[in-house]
């Protein structure tokens, strides 16, 4: 199937890790060009960047997109390097464990860096969202519906997400611009291989109890899994799909806990 994304270009927020990387590696195999919005300035950005260059088709812009300016950045460059925008992809942030008991500076913080450069980035982009009629995917989470305990700011961040991604969808009609979300729920990266290996005494454990509550084969989604589904709404072979909320989890959200 032809998605049709072939020398289009698209920003993928935190794309060089964990599911970023796994969306930037889909669009780079169906012909797209990626820029690469980053703060992880490295061997693991560097190394991708150089595998997926191929005719200039992967560029990295290194930066905190905490910082507005950033963001104003990211669309400059890849306005000058490549000359059009043709989707977004919000995608950094991180389930930092901010609760109720840590206090209203942690919380603010907590949706500073999970939230704001979701608007912040379309915000600048829009001019040229405009003339590709492009499409917007936002990563959310599984958090924004079920909660999780713990995580008042990761949940409060990926739950203001999904407003946004209906009222964008709404406020951008007028102009074919399409926007999705896609929540994912147990993926394993490297931050959630951190998460388990720090958090408890038999990490392998609490892996096999996660995984066996996920009725679709009991595991986890893979990045490439959530990638398929991102890069299918990126494309034209989406093209009536716009305000939709996506869950990619086998079943982990939505079918009865009696089937696990």
């Amino acid at each position: 199937m032809d998605l049709n994304i072939s020398n289009k270009v698209y920003i993928v927020t935190g794309g060089s890790k964990g599911i970023g990387e796994g969306i930037t590696r889909a669009i780079h195999s169906e012909g797209g060009k990626v820029v690469i919005a980053t703060r992880s300035d490295g061997p693991v950005t560097e190394n991708l960047v150089s595998e997926l260059n191929s005719n200039g088709s992967c560029h990295a812009i290194i930066g905190d997109l905490q910082d507005t300016d950033q963001c104003k950045r990211v669309i400059d460059e890849t306005v000058e390097v490549y000359g059009q925008i043709d989707g977004i992809v919000n995608n950094a942030g991180m389930n930092d464990g901010v609760g109720l008991e840590d206090g209203p500076v942690k919380f603010r913080a907590s949706i500073h860096l999970n939230l704001f450069h979701y608007y912040d980035l379309v915000h600048y982009a829009l001019p040229h969202l405009k003339k590709s009629k492009g499409s917007i995917v936002n990563i959310s989470s599984k958090v924004a519906l079920t909660g999780q305990g713990k995580t008042s700011g990761y949940a409060a961040a990926k739950g203001a997400q999904l407003a946004l991604t209906r009222e964008w969808s709404a406020e951008l009609l007028p102009y074919s611009i399409r926007v999705n979300a896609i929540l994912p729920a147990e993926v394993m990266t490297p931050l959630y291989r951190k998460w388990l290996d720090h958090s408890f005494d038999n990490p392998d454990s609490k892996e096999a109890e996660i995984v066996a509550k996920i009725p679709l084969e009991n595991r986890m989604t893979t990045k490439e899994e959530i990638a398929a589904m991102a890069v299918f709404l990126l494309s034209d072979k989406s093209s009536h799909t716009t305000g939709q909320f996506m869950i990619v989890d086998g079943g982990y959200v939505h079918l009865d806990r009696s089937l696990t």
